[in-house]
């Protein structure tokens, strides 16, 4: 059950959990995983402080500004695309509060705490005095170590995966994860798990696997790239603002293809489009215009 495999890599992990429990507490792996990417992140951010000759302070006390923003946000995104999840016939207003506020159950999408982050910042940034466009210039990287690191939570709770594939790095997940292939079969076009997944279970002595499109891991690995080509741009910056634009144009690029991938994606209400991939093509394009427009403005101040 606590298996994962990729097959095609001729990888076997043979005990993944999601957890563990400390006095009857429950841990998760995922938290864990949250909590060190805030403290690797910031670490990002401090050291391009020093170098750009900022105060590290500043961006601490923007960080300890930043954790509940950053959590309300993503959990408040989440809740108002999956609505159906939480408001169910016959059920009181107090367990849907309970349910709507409820982390520990899962359920907080990376742009709405991006959007937060960033109303944080601007607040944030009016108050110190100090420039909006340097700040999200020094915090893009560090946000970026922070994607990178969060989506290793959704490997191990095997979730944020895509369509069934029998790609190179495709992996497989025991369907005894998923409750039996009989659940499966009463899940079917749930918005996470397809027919084709059905259709394809690899038999492997003796048990099944779902083989999925790892999703998580495609960002993941996208998100290095973007924070390398930023990395060694960075002393090259034309204008303030530049290394943020080019981390919104970048991720919102990859999440344009990679969200198509997905099974488990928020919709619009009412329409059948992905809230993710319409807000990451509306990114792509206005991070393209601003890019230009102060290209060529700085063009124009420096001939």
């Amino acid at each position: 059950m606590y298996e994962i495999r990729f097959p095609n890599l001729g990888i076997h992990l043979k005990h993944v959990l999601d957890g563990f429990s400390i006095g009857g507490f429950e841990i998760r792996f995922y938290g864990i995983i949250i909590a060190l990417a805030f403290v690797f992140g910031f670490v990002m951010i401090g050291n391009e402080a020093k170098r750009t000759k900022q105060d590290p302070e500043l961006y601490l006390d923007f960080m300890l500004c930043l954790v509940i923003p950053a959590i309300l946000g993503a959990r408040i995104y989440y809740v108002v695309f999956s609505l159906d999840e939480y408001i169910k016939e016959g059920q009181s207003l107090k367990d849907t509060i309970l349910a709507m506020i409820n982390v520990r159950g899962g359920g907080l999408a990376i742009y709405g705490g991006v959007i937060a982050g960033i109303i944080t910042l601007i607040i944030f940034s009016k108050k110190r005095k100090v420039s909006t466009a340097l700040m999200l210039d020094t915090c893009c990287m560090g946000l970026l170590v922070g994607q990178i690191m969060g989506r290793w939570g959704n490997f191990f709770n095997r979730e944020a995966f895509g369509a069934y594939t029998n790609s190179l790095l495709a992996m497989a997940i025991p369907v005894d994860w998923f409750g039996g292939k009989n659940y499966l079969l009463r899940c079917v076009n749930n918005g996470i798990i397809s027919q084709d997944m059905i259709d394809h279970v690899l038999n492997v002595d003796g048990k099944e696997f779902v083989q999925v499109h790892p999703t998580f891991l495609y960002e993941s690995l996208w998100n290095v790239a973007v924070l390398i080509i930023i990395f060694l741009y960075r002393r090259n910056k034309k204008f303030e603002g530049e290394l943020f634009a080019m981390y919104i144009w970048g991720y919102g690029l990859g999440r344009v293809w990679i969200e198509a991938l997905r099974t488990d994606s928020l919709m619009l209400p009412g329409v059948n489009f992905k809230v993710s991939q319409l807000l990451a093509t509306l990114c792509v394009v206005g991070a393209s215009i601003y890019i230009i427009v102060k290209r060529l403005q700085y063009a124009k101040n420096n001939r």
